[in-house]
């Protein structure tokens, strides 16, 4: 099998490395962010957490919306048709404004009944003008969305590396001086840190508009003469992808933002550490999410071109390298916990268990990998739906009850909670390895080697059509 995918790893590794590096730029925002206000108190970290979790909760959902751009514009750029995937970012964009409005009423909603979460009240007392600020960051974001998602389905990542890394400037620089109050600036705490991110965000957003803006001159057909006309056919198709897997990864984000609450309830410690060690988890889970996106966009460029055994190496490149790297980090957690955590605290209340959390966090490292690149090369196939599914099976019916009950039922605390959670990614890696086994099996027998480009494009619908009902 090794030599069998060989083939893949360069043109794998070419798109997978800056996207991983965005998505690790993503996750350095809130790490810079925790750090910060991380010398102001441990009720200042744990604010920002649940006000960060609370916003991403809804946040990722909305951007989840334009996921199905992975596999519209990379299936269109793979069949040489330029003017659809011109078609696709116009309805994303649409999408975005329509959508802004609508999900900022409910951030702000949320940040308005905060005080029923049974928070402590120094940490309710941060966490809302936190919430209240970022929120603002929403409709940039989206924006930047699906900019990105239209630039990845076509294989142009590199920008998207460079607006993670000005934007971690930005955000680290505005921290500096909103936090604190440096240069003139009244010292905010947290609610600086949150404007200082609304400003990163929009620098990203307007960044790749203006790559797309400069990559669309001269081309025939030009992305401004593409009609702005929304066609509701278009936007069905967009959403049916999106809803499910914006559904997914809420589901997942979700679950940790409803275990962050729960932490909640306990000691300042013990929010501070799960916090703390969540940030780290999550910084490595980024890696194989963004090979998962670049598995993506490759195996959706195959199925464009009709080439499903190339969708096949695409896809099980990206798992090869998602799991590989995982491993990795599972070692690193089991021999350096201490090294981790103390970087972000010296509490030796807060280190404690931080060590304990990560000792945890190894154990669930290779199946959040797996699940995370399946998902993705199961979205350039075209299966949303089936993600979806196993995320609300394994996460809400089964971790996160089983955190809880171990939470505060069983009173083993913080710990109790990662290990339902750690029984919940087990359940979802293993379950999507063995859907991405038969769907591109399936995909393989039922969609024939084809070199014509543009040829009756009701037939990949329908090939995938068929796909569904025999799996199903």
């Amino acid at each position: 099998m090794f030599s069998r995918l060989q083939p893949e790893f360069r043109p794998m590794i070419r798109l997978a490395a800056p996207v991983v590096m965005a998505e690790l730029g993503w996750m350095t925002m809130g790490i810079v962010d925790t750090l910060m206000v991380g010398r102001l108190s441990p009720e200042a970290i744990g604010a920002v957490g649940v006000g960060s979790s609370l916003f991403i909760s809804v946040a990722i959902f909305s951007m989840g919306l334009m996921l199905g751009l992975d596999a519209l514009v990379s299936r269109a750029f793979g069949a040489g048709d330029l003017e659809d995937c011109h078609r696709w970012l116009v309805h994303a964009v649409a999408l975005a404004v329509l959508a802004s409005p609508l999900f900022m009423l409910v951030l702000f909603g949320m940040a308005g009944l905060l005080g029923r979460w049974g928070l402590t009240p120094t940490v309710l007392e941060l966490t809302r003008p936190y919430l209240n600020a970022v929120t603002w960051s929403l409709p940039p974001l989206l924006l930047y969305s699906a900019f990105r998602r239209y630039l990845q389905g076509m294989g142009v990542v590199r920008p998207i590396m460079v607006a993670l890394i000005c934007a971690n400037i930005v955000n680290a620089v505005f921290n500096w001086i909103l936090i604190y109050g440096h240069l003139g600036a009244p010292a905010m705490g947290v609610r600086g840190s949150a404007w200082s991110t609304v400003l990163a965000r929009c620098m990203m957003a307007a960044h790749l508009f203006g790559v797309i803006v400069r990559r669309e001159r001269g081309r025939s057909p030009g992305l401004f003469e593409t009609s702005a006309r929304i066609d509701r056919a278009w936007m069905a198709r967009l959403i049916g992808l999106g809803f499910p897997a914006a559904s997914q990864i809420t589901l997942e984000v979700g679950v940790f933002a409803a275990a962050t609450a729960l932490a909640g309830r306990l000691p300042a410690a013990a929010l501070a550490a799960h916090q703390i060690a969540i940030n780290i988890a999550a910084f490595t889970f980024m890696v194989p999410l963004g090979v998962g996106s670049a598995g993506a966009v490759r195996v959706g460029q195959a199925i464009g071109r009709r080439d499903p055994r190339g969708a096949a190496r695409a896809g099980w490149t990206a798992l090869l390298f998602g799991v590989g790297f995982m491993a990795c980090s599972a070692a690193v957690f089991l021999l350096l916990p201490a090294m981790l955590i103390g970087a972000f605290t010296s509490d030796p209340r807060v280190l404690e268990v931080g060590v304990s959390l990560l000792m945890v966090a190894a154990v669930f490292q290779l199946f959040d990998g797996l699940q995370a690149v399946a998902t993705g090369v199961l979205r350039g196939l075209g299966d949303t739906r089936t993600p979806m599914i196993w995320n609300l099976a394994g996460h809400w019916f089964v971790g996160l009850p089983l955190g809880y009950v171990l939470c505060f039922t069983v009173g083993i605390g913080v710990i109790g909670l990662w290990w339902g959670l750690s029984t919940g990614l087990i359940i979802c890696g293993v379950s999507l390895l063995a859907a991405w086994s038969r769907r591109i099996d399936a995909a393989s027998a039922l969609l024939p080697q084809s070199r014509t480009l543009k040829e009756d494009k009701t037939y990949e619908e329908a090939a995938e059509a068929e796909i569904v009902s025999r799996i199903d």
